[in-house]
């Protein structure tokens, strides 16, 4: 992609992606992710209804009347991004591939972050750690990370999402919001790291998916692809049980995956290629 096409889609996504946050997601960022405590921010008359425990007593004497402590959360959060950049991310039968629904999320959860002024960093991940972008604030280093996003040229097409979790949690000592975005198609065992992530941090996970993975068109014959080992199979897509054992193959593992999900607590949203994926962000966002 040529710097003034690129510089023009980050625009384009910029302007996009602002204005979703500040129609859309503006509170639920704030009270769907919490601070680290609270801390002290002013004193004030008692009011009836005061909690007792909350009277400072050094100004109480002072001034000879009753004043409380305010306290008020601490919001110095930080919002890591650990995103699936391997082979399938590019598949997409719709007018959005699954790559363009990443860029669009990535987007909105960190200018969301920009908006709370915390953080923002990112891990991009294929079968290895492609590229590591160390947390910091701002619009510049956000426009960077979707920058290198999009000029990124993956080393390998293959998955392996327990790398990209553990070199996150060897880099993030302290607690994060931690958004892993993929499809989870991995052949490797990603519940485990995920996990153990989930004791320390605060993990989401934003499973990709696209319609034609579980709904094959009457064409005949058709080859199908795989992205991620370069293997191609014949599918006679006429035949209304092999159309059955497609979806139905696609339906148990995707309902696997949601299941290890939510057995070990772990909040997930499911974005499709062919629906709109902010309804799907905006009700996990609720329902935090």
């Amino acid at each position: 992609m040529e710097t003034k096409e690129l510089l023009q889609k980050i625009h384009r996504l910029e302007i996009k992606a602002k204005g979703l946050t500040k129609h859309i997601f503006s509170g639920e960022y704030h009270s769907a992710f919490k601070g680290r405590g609270m801390a002290f921010s002013e004193v004030r008359n008692y009011q009836v209804g005061d909690e007792v425990r909350t009277i400072d007593w050094n100004v109480t004497a002072r001034f000879n009347d009753p004043f409380v402590k305010v306290f008020e959360e601490e919001r110095e959060l930080t919002l890591m991004l650990i995103v699936d950049v391997s082979g399938s991310e590019n598949f997409g039968s719709t007018d959005k591939s699954k790559r363009d629904i990443i860029l669009e999320t990535m987007a909105v959860l960190a200018f969301s972050a920009l908006s709370n002024n915390d953080k923002v960093g990112a891990v991009f991940v294929s079968d290895d750690v492609e590229r590591y972008i160390a947390p910091q604030k701002g619009k510049k280093h956000i426009l960077y990370i979707l920058r290198e996003f999009i000029a990124l040229q993956p080393k390998s097409k293959k998955t392996n999402l327990s790398n990209g979790l553990k070199f996150f949690r060897n880099t993030q000592k302290k607690r994060t919001i931690c958004f892993v975005i993929s499809d989870f198609i991995d052949e490797n065992n990603f519940i485990e790291g995920m996990k153990v992530t989930r004791k320390k941090h605060d993990l989401i996970a934003l499973k990709l998916e696209d319609p034609s993975e579980y709904e094959l068109p009457k064409m005949g014959f058709i080859q199908l692809y795989n992205a991620e080992t370069g293997e191609t199979t014949w599918v006679n897509t006429n035949d209304a049980r092999t159309r059955d054992e497609f979806r139905t193959n696609f339906l148990e593992q995707k309902q696997h995956t949601l299941k290890e999900f939510s057995r070990n607590g772990i909040d997930y949203a499911v974005l499709n290629t062919g629906e709109n994926h902010i309804v799907s962000l905006v009700n996990l966002f609720k329902s935090r």
